[in-house]
């Protein structure tokens, strides 16, 4: 399994997100760049140097909000080399287009920003399902929508995922927002009922992680990469793990599914 380290940014800052209350978020310190405040340059640069991740998954908060999404910075980001699977609050495949043109290798189309029941499949024809990620966001266990997708809400997250795998996303990313950053972990029964139902499709997840044994719990579940910010700036995860679990036998079963 693989540690997929995270970076939440808003208006240039990179931020320390805890329960989905972005209007509390505030600029993240970590022992991964001890000497910065919010630089989301130095943040990603110790996710590869010190911790040799290869990827990472970025959230233009703005974006995201309705805002103008970060584009120079995610470019500058991604010239720093290895992968950035990118949240940017992607409705059309035209939003898609143009993050991958300033370095997204992965877009990540969350249930958040949806508006319309056809739109991911849109993006998937135009881009190509290997390079969509779709986004499962949930809030407490329940489904995050626009006022649009309101028939949604009620829907479990099991035919969500359905209903994306069909649709031909690459993979499915369960992130519960009222988790993030609380140390609280991932919901595993989730997480093992969701291998089940997409298959062979790559699952991801994040939200809660906290320590290495959160991590062995989710690679037992069949997740294939998990998301982690607020265990790494503590230095609560380390290069260590992230080594581990990346040779780990099991995560080399789950990846052949």
């Amino acid at each position: 399994m693989r540690i997929i380290p995270v970076l939440d940014l808003a208006h240039g800052i990179a931020v320390h997100a805890r329960a989905g209350d972005r209007s509390r978020y505030h600029p993240v310190r970590s022992v991964l760049a001890p000497r910065s405040l919010g630089d989301a340059r130095a943040v990603l640069r110790g996710y590869r140097e010190r911790l040799g991740a290869g990827e990472c998954y970025l959230a233009d908060l703005d974006a995201i909000q309705g805002e103008a999404p970060q584009l120079g910075l995610i470019e500058e980001l991604a010239g720093q080399g290895g992968t950035l699977l990118v949240d940017g609050g992607v409705t059309r495949a035209d939003t898609a287009r143009t993050l991958l043109r300033h370095g997204a290798g992965r877009i990540v189309v969350g249930l958040e920003t949806l508006r319309g029941v056809g739109d991911l499949a849109a993006i998937v024809t135009a881009v190509g399902g290997d390079r969509v990620v779709f986004g499962l966001d949930l809030r407490h266990g329940r489904p995050v929508v626009q006022a649009e997708l309101q028939a949604l809400a009620s829907s479990d997250a099991e035919s969500l995922a359905a209903r994306a795998v069909d649709a031909g996303a690459g993979a499915v990313l369960l992130l519960d927002l009222g988790r993030v950053g609380t140390g609280g972990g991932v919901d595993l029964r989730l997480l093992a009922a969701l291998r089940r139902t997409v298959g062979a499709t790559e699952l991801l997840a994040g939200g809660g992680v906290r320590t290495r044994r959160d991590l062995d719990r989710m690679r037992d579940a069949g997740c294939d990469g998990a998301l982690v910010a607020s265990a790494l700036h503590a230095g609560e995860i380390g290069a260590a793990d992230v080594a581990a679990l990346r040779a780990d036998p099991q995560s080399d079963a789950n990846a052949s599914r």
